[in-house]
């Protein structure tokens, strides 16, 4: 049988074809080798280092706390320390799954509460109820001993779950020995419950210098986000006001860093292996206080105030350093050293009295008119501008009649013709009152711009936070006031037509909306009316008569040194500005305050009559500032211009009364204590304003 021919016969593969066909087959077996090799290479060569690298990302970091550097006066003494406390924690990996479950949804709906605008987030999350009746007996069991309610217990642990899910559950900061040694006796009883140990501030003079040491705490979210603690973590300690706050980046030191390892969940779980980086401990903060004087200071403003509300300071007039600064109320910043509850923060703080509480520091902070201790201010001013000269006398009769107002002397006493130095000398409202007067004809500004030169109305430059400039009243103020007025009645649906002192209880209180007239100007002179300060500027203002027209800038910090008190840097001040002060008028201003505090007739020349005037020679001037249906404001402002040790002093307590009768004494204690010096420092009957 014979096979015919297929007629579907194929054409033959070409020579072209076939090579194609090859280069895509060589093109294809390349790239699966090129895959092969490279999963060879990530699982044979590199297995180990990406072994290691998930195992560094199953580890977290849990902060070491660096002890903060100290605190010391311009001699070495201690002011602020460090002391270890005994801190109980709780192991989050020994907490039932379900009360991890809880702080995980509690956070969600947080922070979608969070998320709403402001006005629209309604109530605040609620805490979640603890989960099972054998969590809430080991919570009973911990805060029966730790001297916390169990809901509290259950709060804390939710909190830090949330912020910090591998780390320690810290329940209670510095327990006592008794509550150590219980815990330690019955492991059995406080499952997962362990002791470490921490830094806590410690202040070996109490409540000394409080208000100007400032205190410490965990960076909060909002100061997380400000420059000056960029690279910071959560869970630092850092200052929070005072020096702790300005110096915070000298006294924090470095934390160190404990690795821990966590499984899938966040658990942590053991490994010795981990290393550990140790903390570094700050650097030391030395001060120009000088801590015997601020000792002395304290115990005088506290005592001869009567405990009302007040503040004293002491300085340098050559560069401005601060020998003390007290401010009372006073407290113990140990008391805030550790975490506190809201109801004793707000009783610390005063928010259940009327005014500040005693946090505030009211030697830069507290503003207030200064009477008559502005007269020498005032009297340089004039002196600059030739509205008056030293030999310029004024026939004091009591009273003068400014407008339709009649202003008066003390007790509306008459010191016949008077002088310059006469009239600082026996503290003559009326010399003053027509001082203020003729300034204003002058040009209104002649007081203004002076007092501005010497520090008024702006920041002194002081290194502590929360100072303010006080307020030199003048045309342009009282402009900008009214306008501030008349917005806020507008707002408030007020009538704007009416003005005057009763327009302005009727309204907003801001102001009466009166132009700033010749009245203004006369209270201005003698540091009345709406002229607002600082002790602290009254102090600037004192050492450029004292240092003949240098207005320095005030500080508390000296040097940042190590532990050993080696010199790291010397802290660097703004220089001090030049204000040109003639020297015979400047002389004149000096001796009616020399007079004042140590002649016959002198406002405070009862409070040094036993004062070695000759060795230490006081200026001093007194105030006593009229403060609505308030008592009045003791004031008194001196300084001593002693070749070697020159010193400015200021006291002030509200409702002290006069000047000469609290203030004064203060001052004199002051001074007493820093020149070593034995003196009765009575209390003064001088009834002056």
């Amino acid at each position: 049988m014979m096979i015919e021919p297929s007629d579907d016969r194929r054409t033959p593969i070409t020579p072209q074809l076939a090579l194609r066909v090859a280069i895509l087959g060589g093109v294809a077996f390349a790239l699966f080798a090129i895959i092969f090799f490279r999963l060879w290479y990530l699982q044979v060569l590199s297995g180990d280092q990406f072994l290691a690298q998930a195992t560094v990302n199953r580890v977290r970091e849990v902060s070491i706390q660096a002890p903060r550097g100290r605190i010391v006066d311009r001699s070495g003494k201690v002011i602020v320390r460090n002391r270890l406390s005994v801190v109980v924690e709780l192991d989050p990996a020994k907490l039932p799954e379900e009360e991890r479950r809880l702080a995980g949804e509690w956070a969600v709906d947080v922070n979608k509460r969070l998320a709403r605008p402001k006005g629209k987030r309604g109530d605040a999350i609620p805490i979640p109820p603890i989960p099972n009746d054998e969590l809430r007996e080991r919570y009973e069991r911990l805060g029966r001993v730790l001297d916390l309610s169990t809901g509290e217990v259950h709060r804390r642990v939710i909190r830090s779950l949330v912020l910090v899910p591998y780390s320690a559950v810290r329940l209670k900061t510095d327990v006592s020995t008794s509550v150590l040694s219980y815990i330690s006796e019955r492991p059995e009883q406080f499952p997962g419950v362990n002791i470490e140990r921490t830094y806590l501030r410690d202040y070996p003079s109490g409540s000394i210098g409080a208000q100007m040491l400032g205190t410490v705490g965990e960076i909060s979210p909002e100061e997380i986000k400000q420059s000056r603690f960029r690279g910071v973590p959560a869970g630092t300690i850092i200052g929070k006001g005072g020096l702790e706050r300005v110096y915070d980046r000298y006294l924090r030191g470095v934390d160190g860093k404990q690795r821990v390892q966590v499984d899938a969940s966040g658990r942590p779980v053991p490994n010795p292996a981990l290393r550990r980086d140790e903390p570094v401990a700050g650097q030391r903060l030395r001060l120009s206080l000088d801590l015997d004087l601020q000792r002395a200071t304290q115990l005088a403003l506290g005592f001869i105030g009567g405990g009302k509300p007040g503040a004293a300071a002491a300085m340098d007039p050559r560069d401005g350093s601060l020998l003390a600064m007290a401010s009372h109320p006073t407290f113990d910043p140990a008391l805030l050293a550790k975490p506190i509850t809201q109801q004793r923060y707000d009783a610390l703080v005063g928010r259940d009295r009327e005014g500040p509480g005693p946090l505030f520091n009211r030697a830069i902070s507290g503003q207030y008119p200064v009477a008559s201790t502005f007269k020498p201010i005032a009297a340089l001013a004039g002196l600059d501008r030739g509205v008056i000269t030293p030999g310029t006398v004024v026939n004091d009769t009591g009273c003068v009649e400014i407008g339709l107002i009649e202003r008066c002397n003390a007790k509306e006493e008459a010191y016949g013709n008077v002088d310059l130095t006469r009239a600082l000398q026996v503290s003559s409202n009326v010399y003053f009152y027509r001082l203020g007067t003729s300034s204003f004809l002058a040009g209104g500004l002649v007081i203004q711009r002076y007092a501005r030169k010497l520090g008024f109305d702006r920041l002194t430059g002081v290194d502590l936070p929360g100072e303010d400039g006080g307020t030199i009243p003048d045309r342009e103020w009282r402009l900008r006031i009214n306008e501030q007025e008349r917005e806020c009645r507008k707002d408030k649906g007020i009538s704007l037509g009416a003005s005057g002192v009763a327009a302005g209880a009727a309204g907003c209180g801001i102001s009466d909306l009166r132009e700033y007239d010749l009245g203004d100007n006369a209270s201005l002179a003698v540091g009345q009316g709406d002229m607002q300060a600082t002790p602290l500027q009254l102090a600037v203002a004192y050492s450029a008569i004292a240092n003949r027209g240098r207005v320095v800038v005030p500080h508390l910090g000296l040097e940042i040194e190590r532990a050993n008190g080696e010199l790291v840097q010397r802290i660097e001040r703004d220089p001090a500005r030049r204000v040109k002060i003639d020297e015979a008028q400047r002389q004149a201003v000096a001796n009616g305050l020399r007079l004042a505090a140590s002649e016959a007739g002198g406002t405070s020349a009862d409070v040094f009559a036993d004062w070695p005037h000759d060795q230490f020679p006081v200026h001093g001037k007194t105030g006593t500032a009229v403060r609505g249906l308030k008592e009045d404001q003791s004031w008194y402002v001196a300084y001593v211009p002693h070749p070697t040790r020159p010193i400015v002093v200021v006291a002030t307590v509200e409702e002290g009364g006069f000047g000469a009768a609290t203030a004064a004494p203060i001052a004199c204690r002051m001074l007493a204590k820093f020149y070593a010096v034995n003196a009765a420092c009575a209390r003064g009957e001088d009834s002056t304003r």
